[in-house]
């Protein structure tokens, strides 16, 4: 799907509908911030937490999202290190795990951002809640694996809309039942 067609919709209508929290790992915080700023705009508690924030506003926001506020946080796949924020965030029930941006996985994330290669045992921390993979660039692949993307997860299906030779072609996973 081209940028702007709505791809982000497909994640947050389900996060508004399910109990819980939905996480969003996206690699570029600009685009956390618009996200985030559009929702609020429509009512939507969505937090975004990133490098760009005070150590107060850090600690506000860790707060937060312990004190059970926000149904979107945002995050960067480097967060996940800050043990002490995490801890925190196991204490939420986890409903959707989503990786926006996920050719950055796929494609070249291991070599970009190590962090997206620990994303597997995030998930299982959390609980192993479904996952979802989005992407308005990832390519047609011609295996019958849709996407490479290196999520260690025994539940995680890949699942595909139907594309074109050489069109983009928006790929996620769904758990299913382990």
């Amino acid at each position: 799907m081209p940028t702007g067609s709505g791809k982000s919709l497909i994640y947050q209508l389900p996060a508004l509908m399910l109990p819980g929290l939905t996480v969003v790992v996206s690699p570029l915080i600009a685009l956390m911030k618009d996200q985030q700023d559009k929702l609020a705009a429509c009512g939507v508690d969505a937090l975004a937490m990133h490098s760009h924030l005070s150590d107060t506003q850090t600690r506000v926001l860790a707060d937060r999202v312990a004190d059970g506020e926000g149904e979107i946080l945002y995050l960067t796949p480097e967060r996940f290190k800050d043990r002490e924020f995490f801890e925190r965030m196991l204490t939420r029930t986890v409903s959707l795990f989503v990786v926006d941006e996920a050719h950055c996985v796929s494609q070249w994330g291991h070599d970009f951002r190590p962090d997206y290669l620990t994303l597997g045992s995030v998930i299982e921390r959390l609980g192993r809640p479904p996952i979802m993979a989005l992407t308005a660039v990832l390519t047609a692949l011609r295996s019958s694996k849709p996407t490479t993307i290196p999520i260690n997860h025994p539940s995680a299906v890949p699942k595909c809309a139907p594309s074109q030779p050489n069109q983009c072609k928006p790929c996620w996973f769904q758990s299913r039942a382990p």
